[in-house]
């Protein structure tokens, strides 16, 4: 064999040892992300999770509302990629315990009856306008002394939340809580979840609770993809009611109707 062969066979053999090398880190590196992602949404390949959202109000029969729809698309890219399956739920056929399974509950408290329970059981520190009349506090969030208060179209508030189980309980799935004052500020908190996802596991820990407090800019021009945290209100969101609201955050009792939309 010549020199120049030898040098070729050694360049070539050298090339496909870097290329396999490559697509080796590369995949170890996949696999690692969608590990983190995994753990942090408690989606293992092949379990399961639930989609729990409120009732279309302007349908007689059991339909989503436009941008509920749209924030269940949202997660479900995240739900395909991690391999796992989802369930949709009625807000008010979603009887059964949490932290069996994942579950993403989407709506404010007097649209879904649900999320309304988990606000008081796991949040009782948060406060929510939810009087169906029209005026300057509906759907106000009130959290660690600030009342957050809607300007239709131009500033919207929503309260993003992982809610982790027990670690005795032998559940350990996390619930993760969408409660806007409107709903298409509940599709840009699941698209701010799921964008983010990463840098939120880093901060807070894969498997811990936090609760966020964003803000959607301008939706009327901007739809939802303008969105600001303004704070993390975890510590105030844990803490006893305040004196004199009702436990679980719910300032007036809700009716049987869902935000405007």
């Amino acid at each position: 064999m010549s020199d120049d062969l030898r040098n070729l066979v050694l360049v070539l053999a050298a090339c496909v040892l870097a290329a396999a090398l490559g697509w080796f880190l590369r995949s170890a590196l996949w696999r690692r992300t969608l590990g983190r992602k995994q753990r942090f949404f408690g989606l293992p390949k092949d379990s399961e999770c639930l989609l729990v959202v409120p009732r279309d109000p302007g349908s007689r029969g059991w339909s989503l509302a436009r941008h509920d729809a749209f924030a269940l698309l949202e997660l479900a890219a995240v739900i395909k990629e991690c391999g796992a399956h989802a369930e949709v739920l009625a807000h008010d056929t979603a009887w059964q315990g949490f932290g069996a399974r994942t579950e993403f509950c989407i709506g404010g408290p007097a649209a879904n009856h649900r999320l309304a329970a988990h606000l008081r059981s796991m949040l009782p520190g948060i406060v929510i306008d939810t009087d169906p009349a029209p005026g300057p506090d509906q759907g106000a969030i009130t959290v660690g002394g600030q009342t957050y208060r809607m300007e239709k179209g131009t500033v919207e508030y929503v309260l993003l939340a992982r809610l982790a189980a027990a670690r005795d309980s032998g559940n350990e799935r996390p619930v993760f809580l969408s409660s806007g004052q409107r709903g298409i500020a509940n599709q840009a908190a699941t698209r701010y979840l799921a964008r983010h996802h990463a840098r939120l596991a880093r901060k807070h820990g894969g498997d811990s609770t936090f609760c966020l407090l964003l803000k959607v800019v301008n939706s009327q021009s901007y739809g939802s993809d303008v969105v600001e945290l303004v704070a993390d209100v975890t510590k105030p969101a844990l803490a006893a009611p305040p004196a004199g609201s009702s436990a679980g955050g719910e300032k007036v009792s809700p009716r049987a109707q869902s935000p405007a939309t």
